[in-house]
């Protein structure tokens, strides 16, 4: 009996391993064909799609990725690019898609907190303050 329940756990144990493998495989293999349709897009001149296609790649989050390192990357310097040719909108398109990717990883751990703080950073240069209504004379 006690061999039947050791042999029972391995092979959960074994079946566990493969699914595992499986899922990280699977979400790998997403996120690199999503950084390539980045890629691809901003061949293309397509930066809407390119923004869109680095925003899923970082949420396909995986520990230890290069991809999302280089997703976010990718959006940074459009980010950037938009800026120096006085494009505010796309700009804050592009950081609020960069900081907005890394919140939603958000889970054991908080990955992207650096890319976080320098996106504000730059929103906030780029959105004017928020000016208060007059108040209403009783």
């Amino acid at each position: 009996m006690k061999d039947k329940a050791q042999s029972i756990a391995l092979h959960i144990i074994i079946a566990a391993a493969i699914s595992l493998i499986l899922i990280w495989a699977n979400i790998q293999y997403r996120q690199w064909s999503q950084f390539t349709t980045g890629e691809q897009a901003l061949k293309r001149g397509d930066v809407i799609a390119a923004i869109s296609a680095y925003d899923a790649a970082i949420h396909m989050y995986t520990p230890f990725s290069p991809l999302i390192e280089r997703s976010a990357e990718r959006l940074w310097q459009l980010g950037q690019a938009f800026e120096q040719r006085g494009e505010r909108e796309r700009a804050l398109l592009a950081y609020r898609s960069l900081r907005s990717s890394f919140y939603a990883v958000r889970w054991l751990v908080s990955p992207g907190t650096g890319w976080i703080a320098k996106c504000d950073t730059r929103i906030a240069s780029l959105v004017p303050p928020v000016q208060q209504a007059p108040q209403p004379r009783p």
